[in-house]
C-alpha cells in the first residue's frame, strides 16, 4: 500500500516538473476551457499551435498551481477552475492569445479564462486585445519595409540619374546656363557704340 502511494506521489511530481520544466522560458501562457471542442476541432487548434510554436497541454489544476507557485505566472491560480488547457508561448509572447482568440471565433466552445504575458495578468478581455498584436515577424517585417522605403526611393532616383547620363546630365545645364546671360551682352555692346558717335 505505501509502495502505491509512493508510486501515485512520484507520478505527480513527474508531471509537475513536467510543467515546470515547460513554463522554466516561457513568455505567456494562456488558460482555456476546453470544453465542448469536438476531437477535429481539438486536434486543429493543437495544430495551429503547434505552427507558431506554442505548447498546449491539459493538465490538473492542481499540478498546474503547485507548477506555477513561485513564478512570473503564479498570477493564473484563480482561472484554474474546471477542465482546463494551458497554452505555452516561448519564442512569441502573444502567439498563444492570437491563436485561441482567433479559433476561438469560429469554435465557440472554446473559452478563454485568462492569462499572463510577459509577467502582467490579463483577463479574457486583456488576452483578446493582446491577440490583436502582430506577431514578432509581422512587425519585424513591417519595420524593415519602412527602413528599406526610403532606400529604395533613394536607389530609384539614383538609377534614373544614371541612365540619364549621370553627372553629365546634371551638370550640362549648368555649364549651359552661363553661355545664354553672355549673349544678350555680347548683343548690347554694339547698340551702345552708335550711340554715343
Amino acid at each position: 500500500m505505501a509502495s502505491a502511494n509512493e508510486a501515485i506521489k512520484a507520478q505527480k511530481a513527474a508531471i509537475v516538473a513536467e510543467i515546470s520544466e515547460q513554463i522554466k522560458d516561457a513568455d505567456s501562457i494562456v488558460v482555456v476551457d476546453y470544453r465542448g471542442l469536438t476531437v477535429a476541432q481539438d486536434t486543429q487548434l493543437r495544430k495551429a499551435l503547434r505552427e507558431e510554436g506554442v505548447v498546449y497541454k491539459v493538465y490538473k489544476n492542481t499540478f498546474i498551481t503547485s507548477a506555477i507557485k513561485g513564478t512570473d505566472f503564479e498570477g493564473i491560480a484563480p482561472y484554474l477552475e474546471g477542465p482546463t488547457a494551458i497554452a505555452i508561448g516561448k519564442s512569441d509572447a502573444t502567439a498563444p492569445a492570437r491563436v485561441i482568440a482567433k479559433f476561438a471565433k469560429d469554435a465557440k466552445a472554446l473559452e478563454i479564462k485568462g492569462g499572463v504575458v510577459e509577467g502582467n495578468v490579463y483577463d479574457v478581455k486583456g488576452i483578446e486585445m493582446i491577440a490583436t498584436i502582430p506577431s514578432r515577424d509581422q512587425l519585424i517585417s513591417k519595420l524593415l519595409g519602412s527602413l528599406q522605403s526610403p532606400i529604395t526611393n533613394f536607389a530609384r532616383v539614383m538609377n534614373q540619374l544614371a541612365e540619364k547620363g549621370g553627372a553629365q546630365a546634371c551638370a550640362a545645364p549648368a555649364e549651359a546656363a552661363p553661355a545664354a546671360e553672355e549673349a544678350p551682352v555680347a548683343e548690347e555692346a554694339p547698340a551702345e557704340a552708335p550711340a554715343e558717335a
